[in-house]
């Protein structure tokens, strides 16, 4: 019904995923020389989907579009708060409360502006490592001490580690935990034991919590998600974060909704956020949560063969690597410790050896030295060009050192 092996060509359409790998990754210019040229890349690197928005989503914007005015719009209709509540609802089996419910630009620019709503100046921000470095980049922003807790790899299954958890929660500067939930890197669906036990935690000591659950509707078929806030409904200082854009591959419309129960805090993020909602993204968003799921469940299905493949392909092309499929997300978190060095600058190795762009262990701020993060969302025969690619530079390299 859903053709998610169309290879749809993203260039001449401004797209970070083709034209700014060279300031996202490397930090460089358009100068930046490559044995390849740009298009002959296969991109496995920023966590956006090669494949087309879902038609449904389309047919609302076009929908908005043909009212002709595009003027300063918020939501005010409960059209969008019952699509996404009745999602929630579906999905998750939890619900909140409409008035809680805030719309911010993105989930990144709420993190930065929630760090300094609720942190002073010499207080600290508490988060899982290896972590999306956005969550310490948002501490660094305003000048609060990011606090580092890494997580057990037990041979590519990862799990928290309570007892630094809770002694770096302890301390009374700490007084906000960013929760990635699911994890990414990792993939990790936090399991209701384990969230119980970093709630519980976070109220006795009473730390704020911001739950990133922007990964959430990308699980594993045999998956289920638990928000954070539905074990806890009645402590107020968990802020819940979720969005359409990874899920239905929408990040440019700059759109997500950020869950606020407590009442102070919302009042200051009222006052303080300068927010007009795009028409056409409130079109998009609302027609996907009404009429998206259908082909949400398809995507699964094809993201779950995507990692079966990539986990059979590197057992027998690269025996040494050490993957685990992810249970949520469509990024692969591959243990290449067998074959490189700490030293090794991992996106440079891949960019000039095998053409393949992708993000390596330095973009997860700690604990994740020698990984390499590949995102499969990309047609099968995308992806296997590109683990061929991998597995072939990495091979030659070790060829040529034991000879």
């Amino acid at each position: 019904m859903y053709n998610f092996d169309e290879i749809i060509d993203r260039r001449n359409t401004n797209a970070m995923n083709t034209d700014g790998f060279r300031s996202y990754i490397f930090h460089a210019d358009e100068n930046m020389k490559f044995p390849y040229k740009d298009e002959e890349f296969i991109r496995m690197w920023v966590a956006d989907m090669e494949f087309a928005t879902p038609q449904v989503i389309i047919d609302g914007i076009k929908e908005r579009l043909d009212k002709r005015i595009f003027g300063y719009t918020k939501i005010f209709s409960n059209d969008y708060y019952n699509a996404f509540s009745d999602w929630c609802q579906r999905r998750y089996g939890w619900n909140f409360e409409k008035k809680h419910l805030v719309m911010s630009n993105g989930i990144i620019p709420a993190l930065y502006e929630l760090v300094q709503y609720i942190c002073k100046k010499d207080e600290k921000v508490l988060f899982l490592t290896p972590s999306y470095a956005y969550f310490k980049y948002a501490a660094d922003f305003s000048n609060r001490t990011p606090i580092c807790s890494d997580l057990i790899d037990n041979d590519g299954y990862y799990t928290i580690d309570f007892e630094d958890f809770e002694k770096k929660a302890a301390d009374e500067k700490t007084t906000l935990f960013i929760l990635c939930n699911p994890h990414n890197p990792t993939g990790r669906v936090w399991k209701e034991e384990e969230l119980k036990k970093l709630g519980k935690i976070c109220e006795k000591y009473d730390v704020w919590v911001i739950s990133d659950e922007i990964h959430c509707d990308l699980l594993r078929c045999d998956k289920q998600h638990i928000p954070l806030a539905k074990l806890f409904p009645n402590y107020k200082r968990i802020i819940t974060c979720m969005a359409p854009s990874k899920t239905f591959n929408l990040a440019g419309l700059m759109i997500s909704n950020v869950i606020i129960p407590d009442d102070n805090l919302r009042e200051v993020w009222l006052s303080k956020h300068y927010n007009f909602d795009n028409p056409l993204s409130v079109a998009g968003a609302q027609a996907a949560y009404e009429k998206g799921e259908d082909w949400l469940k398809e995507l699964q299905k094809y993201l779950d063969k995507n990692f079966e493949f990539t986990k059979e392909y590197l057992n027998k092309n690269l025996p040494k690597a050490k993957f685990k499929i992810s249970e949520a997300t469509y990024l692969a978190w591959v243990n290449l410790e067998e074959y490189f060095d700490k030293t090794e600058n991992l996106p440079i190795f891949f960019a000039n050896k095998a053409g393949v762009l992708l993000e390596g262990g330095n973009m997860f701020v700690q604990n994740s030295d020698c990984f390499i993060r590949l995102n499969l969302a990309c047609p099968k025969s995308i992806l296997e060009k590109g683990l061929k690619r991998i597995c072939k530079a990495v091979n030659e390299k070790h060829h040529h050192h034991h000879h």
